[in-house]
């Protein structure tokens, strides 16, 4: 039966057969297998049971899609074999298009959603441009050496934010690198979240399609007056722990809430300019945006769905305010948002779309070089059949949202347009398997949105990687991520700047990786050593490799630029060929701990870190990072 079990998780889209981050061919057992299809909703009990379920995967696949995608003037499948249908274009014009009698058909040029008639049903073909809206659109230049600050909102700093970063943090380090001369902030993900509790991340959000009103920022949006005497009035703590080096998500979260509700029953003494402006954002945001604010209004314990949907209006204020002014300021492209890869299965996203969701199905990523034991995320995704079915629907808006008023996006573990790491709930990630995703559907869907809102796309393109795949994210101008640590050449040299991808953007570090600060210190190392993951024998092991890195990095930087040290590795950086140099806020202050120490929860303060307030040091390493994209 094991051939038939093999034939059906085929069908279904699963890889039994993988290679690991050293190049090991890997195989996956054939209990996992049963586990996942189980949860994909095949059973696998009996050999008639496969057969079935065989059966009912192939009349999947030969049922035909109501959205099918294509490039422009590429040849692409349509279901109506040997007729010539009439397309018509989402603004009115037409086109014949002569489909031959095995399905091919030549799309048309023009991007853009262009629909058909068939057997009495209406089918759309999404027709993506050949590449993504890039950096050079954006600038008007044609090689193009931007560069932008990564920034984690949380961590930021304000007058009276209550103990957490908003909109108004981000702000202020918005002039402070518009000033310096930089085009972007990479801002880390501000997604709607469910009730803040231990373990709180921003990759494991209730819905990606809208904000987290605790990162909204009031004033910004009704004027300091108005907010203030609100607040005042109601004897309102207005700051919080606002000085503490961490944030008690629970309590700053809890105060931000209080805050909302106030500022929702004070309506009717709002500004009549915002009292038009809620009105027109709830009338524009219809159906989902009701379901949205239903949805959250029970899970934050009950109460009135309208307070949500004010919420929802403040945070997309307060965010289109900063993205206006960061492009007043002379910004090329602004804010890029982060698109986290997955959604709580409990949050309002996978309410929003049940029969496009894996069911019983956590991501996360195999076993590799720096996690042992694989990662379980506690988040899903859509499911590549259910998307199909609903016209990839869910995952169109979700660009919508999520592209709509920013410079760029950030797709979080791009590769999961490929391929998604699956692992049945509760089980360890040795358990999962990969499941295949339509990446040409998903990619000429990426890229006709990136068009639409003329917004560059970046996918972040680490771990365990594909052959071929970077150079068809690379040919769609989707730019890769170039981090200092990792781009060497194949004897472990650290790669010249000249070297560097062209088609990535290069920065120093991650939040999952050690500042430039910490790594040359061993930060990371210290911490596996007090969780108790390093033997002494490893840890002299390891310092020893450290230390020998640090000299390798010296030495590339000597000879690509006459000087050494953390200014230089930054430097270095800065003098790739990327398109757009990312410089984490971290290394810009010289801080020694990163924001996420992967594979922990609470052992480690993730996502809780904030930034120490800004200083003349800043402005002088803004300065200098601007300096060398100018100059190499």
């Amino acid at each position: 039966m094991s051939a038939a079990l093999h034939a059906l998780a085929d069908a279904a889209g699963l890889c039994r057969a993988w290679e690991d981050a050293s190049g090991r061919a890997r195989i996956v057992d054939d209990d996992a297998l049963r586990a996942i299809l189980a949860a994909l909703g095949l059973r696998t009990g009996t050999a008639a049971d496969i057969d079935d379920a065989r059966r009912a995967c192939a009349a999947a696949g030969e049922t035909p899609a109501p959205l099918a995608t294509a490039e422009a003037g590429q040849v692409c499948r349509l279901p109506a074999a040997g007729a010539a249908l009439v397309l018509t274009h989402e603004d009115g014009g037409e086109c014949v298009v002569a489909v031959e009698a095995d399905g091919r058909a030549t799309a048309p040029w023009r991007p853009g959603d262009w629909r058909y008639a068939w057997r009495g049903r209406t089918h759309t073909l999404a027709v993506a441009p050949t590449r993504c809206f890039g950096v050079a659109d954006a600038l008007g230049i044609a090689a193009p050496r931007a560069w932008g600050v990564g920034l984690q909102v949380y961590g930021t700093r304000a007058p009276g934010d209550g103990g957490v970063g908003d909109a108004a943090g981000v702000l202020d380090w918005a002039q402070r690198v518009a000033a310096a001369g930089g085009d972007a902030l990479a801002l880390s993900p501000v997604h709607a979240a469910r009730p803040p509790g231990d373990g709180y991340s921003p990759y494991s959000p209730s819905d990606r399609r809208f904000l987290d009103p605790v990162h909204a920022a009031p004033a910004l949006v009704l004027g300091d007056a108005t907010v203030h005497t609100l607040w005042a009035e109601a004897g309102l703590d207005a700051t919080g722990d606002a000085d503490a080096d961490l944030v008690d998500w629970p309590a700053a979260a809890g105060l931000r809430w209080r805050r909302l509700r106030l500022l929702r029953a004070a309506r009717d003494r709002l500004p009549d300019a915002a009292r038009a402006s809620l009105a027109h954002f709830e009338h524009a945001g219809g159906a989902a945006l009701e379901a949205f604010a239903a949805h959250a209004a029970a899970d934050f314990g009950g109460g009135d769905p309208s307070l949500h949907r004010f919420a929802q209006w403040l945070a997309a204020d307060s965010w289109d305010l900063v993205q206006h002014a960061a492009r007043e300021r002379g910004m090329g492209l602004g804010l890029i948002a982060d698109l986290a890869v997955g959604f709580d299965p409990a949050g309002a996203e996978a309410a929003a779309c049940p029969d496009a969701v894996l069911q019983g199905l956590e991501l996360g990523a195999p076993p590799d070089a720096f996690n042992a034991d694989g990662q379980v995320w506690g988040v899903t995704g859509y499911a590549p059949g259910g998307l199909r079915r609903s016209g990839f629907a869910p995952f169109r808006a979700l660009l919508d949202a999520t592209m709509r008023g920013r410079g760029g996006i950030r797709i979080d573990h791009i590769l999961g347009l490929m391929r998604l790491w699956v692992v049945p709930r509760g089980a360890p990630s040795s358990a999962g398997a990969y499941l295949r995703c339509p990446l040409d559907d998903l990619l000429n869907l990426v890229v006709l949105a990136s068009w639409r809102h003329r917004c560059i796309v970046i996918g972040e393109d680490l771990g365990v990687v594909p052959p071929g795949i970077r150079d068809t994210l690379a040919r769609r101008g989707v730019l890769g991520i170039d981090v200092l640590p990792f781009t060497r050449d194949a004897d472990g040299a650290f790669l010249p700047p000249a070297r560097w991808r062209r088609e990535a953007v290069a920065t120093t570090t991650t939040h999952d990786l050690p500042t430039l600060a910490g790594w040359a210190r061993g930060r990371d190392l210290d911490w596996r050593v007090r969780l108790g993951s390093l033997t002494p024998a490893d840890e002299r092991a390891q310092r020893q490799a450290r230390a020998a890195d640090v000299a390798a990095l010296d030495a590339a930087c000597a000879q690509a630029l006459g000087t050494t040290g953390p200014a230089a590795w930054s430097a270095l950086v800065a003098a790739s060929p990327a398109p757009l140099a990312l410089l984490p806020a971290e290394d810009a202050l010289g801080l020694d701990e990163q924001p996420n120490l992967p594979g922990t929860v609470d052992t480690h303060p993730n996502w809780r870190r904030r930034l120490p307030a800004a200083d003349v040091r800043l402005d002088a390493a803004l300065a200098a990072f601007d300096a060398a994209r100018r100059t190499a």
